[in-house]
């Protein structure tokens, strides 16, 4: 069960997700739908800004919300909730109603499972999966009520087409780990000697307990770790957005 929710994770990541929204993108520019491809542009980065905003928050100054686990929107969900209802919905909009709600549904479904995917793999809260598929789907919505009265004139075989390389690499390519990056960013940013690391339970067990990254510099008060965040022993969980 974890192999399996695991490959539905892995759909959610940059490396998949970012592909796919440049294919939407260069589909609808190939199709001379210039105001579609700017908005998609606009709501899609908008999402993925509001992704690193809160994540930055949270690594830099501990901005989150401790009550529900939150500690900054999961990109995972965000992107897949943006892309696949997208994605289909384009594709086989010259089919029909029928066949365009049938598709829209498939979108939704499959976004769904993979923002959920998050929480069985220990990468995120349920506060931060819901409130990440919350802005993916407003990205989504705000794209295709946009799109109702254009039609590009490129087929929608051509944009599958386009998806295909980025779903066929998922099973043979490393995910793209950004939370290094993030981390390092929001130190910088924060003036900080390592970024806030989150001090709660992502799993039901003590061995769910994320584990801090190492301090590049001891603690001034003698070398212990505040009870909080205290880093417990275990294989070290990787995240990405």
């Amino acid at each position: 069960m974890t192999s399996w929710w695991s490959a539905l994770s892995g759909l959610g990541g940059i490396e998949v997700t970012g592909p796919l929204g440049v294919a939407i993108a260069v589909w609808l520019v190939a199709g001379r739908s210039w105001r579609l491809s700017l908005a998609w542009c606009l709501l899609y980065g908008a999402g993925m800004a509001l992704v690193v905003v809160t994540k930055l928050a949270y690594m830099g100054w501990g901005i989150g919300i401790p009550e529900i686990k939150f500690a900054g929107l999961s990109g995972h969900a965000m992107r897949a909730c943006a892309v696949f209802p997208v994605v289909l919905y384009l594709a086989f909009r010259r089919l029909g109603s029928p066949a365009r709600r049938l598709a829209l549904a498939a979108g939704i479904v499959l976004a769904l499972l993979v923002s959920i995917s998050r929480v069985p793999v220990l990468a995120h809260s349920w506060s931060e999966v819901v409130l990440g598929g919350i802005v993916g789907f407003a990205v989504a919505a705000g794209f295709i009520w946009q799109a109702r009265s254009e039609h590009p004139t490129v087929v929608g075989r051509v944009l599958l087409a386009l998806c295909i390389p980025p779903l066929l690499v998922v099973p043979t390519t490393e995910p793209v780990y950004t939370e290094g990056m993030l981390k390092k960013l929001a130190v910088a940013l924060a003036g900080r000697e390592s970024a806030v690391e989150r001090a709660w339970r992502l799993g039901p067990g003590r061995e769910h307990y994320r584990q801090r990254a190492p301090r590049e510099h001891p603690p001034a008060h003698g070398g212990e770790t505040d009870p909080a965040v205290r880093r417990l022993p275990g294989a070290t969980v990787r995240m990405a957005i």
